[in-house]
């Protein structure tokens, strides 16, 4: 499918729905708050403040459960865990799912661990709207929430830690099913997954697209990932998931090649990737290579 919105009507309407989304965030500043990785809660906040967002962290049930209330969304990320996160944390989605609240999940290493298995499981029922995670992490949460077919013989992933050890090509069944899983218990009637690798992958369980580029320093970094999800969660507070998740995934894209390019190494790189993101413009977002695939 042509990527050239005059000659294909319904990638040029995403196109201007993703414009739409980078420039209502950043002329509304609206509130995404965290749950996330105390090791990267510093980038979290800052990116989705350089994004245009308004950040709000706790650890904290009923601060979380309270806040959700005055956020425009909500972000909840498993990768460091403390022993009381395994009641917190399905306490804090049986929540947002009653209130009709929207949220992204980042499962940071699915299926390592007993503790994190049973949070990651807990939230099969009460899911998010948007899960973002590599392609390990994708396998091994749909494996997890037993949603392919009994007769299934895709190939099972391994637990990989933070990082994946699959391609991001086999994800593809398994993003799908989730997200037309979380389509199906959402409050706002839609779901998106998120796939980040050399090629990103962004589906909504019918429509799948492909976002090429970005940085390989954004694996040099600490956090880059869950930033990504607290961004998502920043484009989730204006937009329906599908545009939200492709957003976000886009600005990074064109942030971290931007960065790349003007730094010396991890340190600067940082620094240049929360820049680029206050730089970036809607068009450059929105004018960002797109593939439909099947």
């Amino acid at each position: 499918m042509s990527d050239d919105p005059s000659t294909n009507d319904a990638l040029g309407t995403l196109r201007a729905a993703i414009k739409q989304a980078v420039t209502d965030v950043r002329g509304q500043t609206p509130l995404a708050q965290s749950f996330t990785n105390f090791v990267t809660i510093n980038l979290v906040a800052n990116a989705q403040l350089a994004a245009g967002g308004t950040a709000a962290m706790s650890y904290l049930p009923d601060d979380v459960i309270a806040t959700a209330e005055i956020a425009g969304s909500n972000y909840i990320n498993v990768g460091t865990l403390l022993p009381f996160f395994k009641n917190a944390l399905p306490e804090i989605a049986r929540k947002l799912h009653e209130n009709g609240k929207t949220w992204v999940l980042d499962p940071v290493a699915a299926g390592i661990g007993e503790t994190r298995t049973a949070i990651l499981e807990s939230f099969r029922d009460v899911p998010p709207t948007i899960v973002r995670g590599n392609a390990s992490e994708i396998i091994a949460l749909d494996a997890m929430w037993g949603l392919a077919d009994a007769d299934s013989t895709e190939p099972a992933t391994r637990p990989a830690g933070v990082e994946a050890v699959d391609e991001v090509d086999a994800a593809v069944d398994a993003a799908k099913r989730l997200a037309r899983h979380l389509a199906k218990r959402s409050p706002v009637g839609a779901g998106a997954v998120a796939v980040s690798g050399a090629v990103d992958l962004v589906t909504d369980g019918d429509c799948t697209f492909r976002l090429p580029g970005g940085s390989a320093m954004m694996t040099k970094i600490t956090g880059a990932g869950c930033s990504l999800g607290g961004v998502t969660a920043t484009y989730l507070a204006v937009a329906e998931p599908l545009v939200a998740a492709i957003a976000a995934s886009l600005l990074y894209n064109r942030a971290s090649e931007i960065a790349e390019s003007t730094s010396q190494g991890p340190g600067s790189f940082q620094v240049a990737l929360l820049d680029a993101l206050w730089n970036v413009t809607a068009d450059q977002v929105a004018s960002s290579e797109i593939m439909e695939t099947a």
